[in-house]
């Protein structure tokens, strides 16, 4: 898994920073993406990354303000005339499939995949064998949400040594042991899985949150996270104009994800006010004094998500 962002300003673009969308990579885990949120002008900057929007599985909006969801619309679109012919599930508050139809009937848009719109209040929104997604209700001036993404532990590795001197050779069987199913040989001997799996690979946590003040739904949303995405929009000098448009600081983010006991922490969606990292760097700077693994988010940048020990 990766984090790759494409929109780290809040409320307008600048010449420096577009406004919010993240990407969440998963190649190798199941072929395509995630998307969260889509400000305007994320289909542009998709064609600047290395991603497919043919591979796009997944859209995750947070709250229902432009600057995450203006670039929605062409987006859907655009993934029609490049080759995403799968199903693609998108995911947000009451109002979206609203917004979706609106905009996509009024200008006859043709979308010739299987659109699904989901709207939520909060709580498992998706499950499979590999990955859950749980969400919850942020403080926002509309309803924003955060997003906990949930690896699946993994089977550990095969140990072939002990595999050979039972017999079994390499092909089918393999994948039933992963699976945690005993086998018999053509020997007769039962192998178990758990006499030839090694420890479970532990999964990540990842947790993208919307628009927010400081609140106990975000720090239960980070709680061990791997890696926490959280808005800081202000340096604390001006955490009063954090408070009255219902964001958060740089200090606010960290003292969040300190408290979640969060592993790793970006924060994104900047004040149009800090032209460059330059300017930047002050919010860094208070943010790692109270949580030193906080980054700062830069577009166009690959980020791998490590799994840290746990610290329960």
């Amino acid at each position: 898994m990766e984090l790759y962002f494409m929109g780290t300003n809040a409320g307008v673009p600048s010449l420096q920073r577009n406004v919010t969308s993240l990407a969440l990579r998963m190649l190798d885990e199941r072929r395509s993406f995630w998307l969260f949120d889509c400000g305007e002008g994320t289909q542009h900057q998709v064609l600047r990354s290395p991603l497919r929007l043919s591979k796009l599985e997944k859209v995750f909006i947070t709250h229902l303000h432009g600057d995450h969801l203006f670039g929605l619309p062409g987006l859907l679109s655009s993934r029609a005339n490049q080759g995403g012919d799968t199903p693609l599930t998108v995911y947000g508050p009451k109002g979206l499939k609203a917004f979706i139809d609106l905009t996509l009937g009024i200008s006859e848009s043709r979308i010739n995949y299987e659109l699904i719109v989901k709207e939520h209040e909060g709580g498992v929104l998706f499950e499979d064998d590999t990955f859950q997604v749980e969400s919850a209700l942020l403080e926002h001036r509309i309803d924003s949400y955060g997003y906990r993404i949930i690896e699946k532990d993994r089977p550990g590795k095969l140990d072939f040594e002990s595999l050979k001197k039972h017999g079994v050779k390499p092909g089918p069987l393999y994948g039933q042991l992963k699976r945690g199913e005993n086998i018999v040989t053509e020997q007769g001997t039962v192998v178990r899985s758990c006499d030839v799996l090694g420890k479970p690979k532990k999964g990540r946590i990842v947790t993208i949150l919307g628009d927010t003040r400081p609140c106990r739904a975000a720090v239960e949303l980070a709680r061990n996270a791997d890696m926490l995405v959280h808005e800081a929009t202000f340096l604390h000098e001006l955490q009063k104009t954090a408070y009255e448009y219902h964001h958060s600081t740089a200090v606010q983010a960290a003292e969040e994800a300190k408290a979640a006991g969060a592993h790793e922490m970006f924060m994104t969606h900047f004040s149009s006010r800090y032209k460059d990292e330059e300017q930047l760097a002050p919010l860094l700077e208070e943010a790692r004094a109270i949580f030193p693994n906080a980054k700062l988010a830069v577009e166009h940048v690959l980020y791998p998500i490590s799994k840290y020990p746990d610290k329960s």
